[in-house]
């Protein structure tokens, strides 16, 4: 079995909802995210604040952000195990996140030690 990064682009929801509405958000990326551990699919994973980010460019030079002229921007990840990537989709089509147009879930495979030919 590998592994799959879904890595979660939207909109900062501080800026588009209320706390209240926040807190329903949370709630049900919580219980999506426990229906894949419930499979015993789930590795780990982590929000990321879009306060006080850095983008280090390749002149070194340090800029506040990602967020610029961008609408929506990383926002987070989890980890799962999967057969294919298709079942690592087939995960992600059932995101939350997935509620807010133009928010998108990215699924990517895990290149492990043993995979890379260097």
């Amino acid at each position: 079995m590998d592994e799959f990064m879904l890595i979660f682009r939207h909109e900062d929801g501080k800026k588009i909802a209320s706390p209240e509405q926040m807190q329903i958000w949370m709630k049900a990326t919580m219980d999506w995210i426990g229906g894949i551990a419930a499979q015993n699919k789930y590795v780990l994973g982590n929000g990321l604040l879009f306060d006080d980010a850095r983008v280090v460019h390749h002149n070194k030079m340090v800029t506040n952000g990602p967020f610029g002229e961008i609408k929506e921007t990383l926002g987070g990840y989890i980890i799962v195990r999967a057969e294919s990537a298709d079942e690592a989709a087939s995960f992600a089509k059932d995101c939350p996140i997935l509620g807010g147009e133009g928010n998108t879930v990215e699924v990517r495979k895990i290149i492990r030690e043993k995979d890379m030919h260097c």
